[in-house]
């Protein structure tokens, strides 16, 4: 029988070890947002015992269920920030933290998103934003890039994707940021300061799906992918001072004026 992986010693207090193995691809961003997610929360001081993690259906969805030691809380298709409402409403002394895909969060939950967004509801929401379908076999989704092929659009998406951050921020969100698995430092800081501030607060992860993005669309290794998110990204006050040019993503927090004059 061939022997599990064990995670990294700085992640074990957060991890179930007897759950590893993951699910996941070889290459797929998630499990560097697995990890990121756990260090934001030891940053930020919190005990697994005051949290509560909720995700829905697809490849994200499986992050904290069953691999955080920790209340999760693994919902149906769509439906996280909708359980993570009640939840919140039910037990407001939780600190209550949703995870999901853009699937999941932007398509079928998307109205639960914007909403919870205008309600301001004291929740920390993580889209990992992978541009794709990853578990059901590559469809499209609402955050695929104009003319990317998945396996709904093989001749190209015709559809202009939302900007999760954009939607959110015009919802009326406390906090909205975005940044990529590859900029994993960066990324750290962003979850810890999402998770301690009050009101809704959105952070968007790119990250990257070698099997079902990647290989459609000429990046068809992890590394490709690693490096597109390398060159792509550039961050907001980088972006205030050199402009954006087509094909960059706006990374950074988009909470303050500043940062809103450069995403509008």
């Amino acid at each position: 029988m061939r022997e599990r992986s064990r995670p990294h010693h700085s992640t074990l207090k957060g991890l179930r070890a007897e759950a590893f193995s993951t699910p996941f691809c070889a290459g797929c961003g998630h499990g560097i947002l697995m990890g990121a997610i756990l260090r934001a929360v030891d940053k930020v001081g919190w005990h697994p015992d005051e949290m509560l993690f909720v995700s829905g259906i697809g490849c994200a969805g499986w992050i904290p269920s069953p691999h955080f030691a920790a209340d999760t809380l693994h919902t149906t298709h769509g439906r996280p920030i909708a359980f993570a409402t009640g939840a919140k409403l039910f037990r407001p002394e939780l600190k209550v933290v949703v995870i999901g895909g853009d699937g999941d969060i932007a398509s079928i939950g998307g109205n639960h998103l914007i909403h919870a967004a205008r309600r301001n509801i004291d929740l920390t929401v993580i889209c990992a934003n992978n541009l794709i379908y990853g578990m059901t076999g590559g469809q499209v989704t609402p955050t695929t890039p104009l003319g990317a092929f998945t396996m709904t659009t093989p001749q190209g998406n015709r559809e202009p994707p939302f900007d999760l951050c954009r939607l959110v921020l015009g919802a009326g969100a406390t906090y909205v940021a975005r940044q990529s698995v590859y900029h994993v430092k960066a990324l750290i800081n962003i979850l810890a300061r999402a998770l301690e501030r009050k009101g809704f607060a959105f952070v968007e992860v790119l990250s990257p799906c070698p099997t079902q993005y990647g290989r459609r669309n000429e990046l068809p290794t992890p590394w490709a992918m690693m490096q597109w998110l390398k060159e792509s990204c550039i961050g907001v006050k980088r972006a205030l001072k050199e402009g954006v040019s087509e094909g960059q993503i706006l990374v950074g927090e988009f909470n303050d004026p500043e940062s809103r004059a450069v995403l509008y």
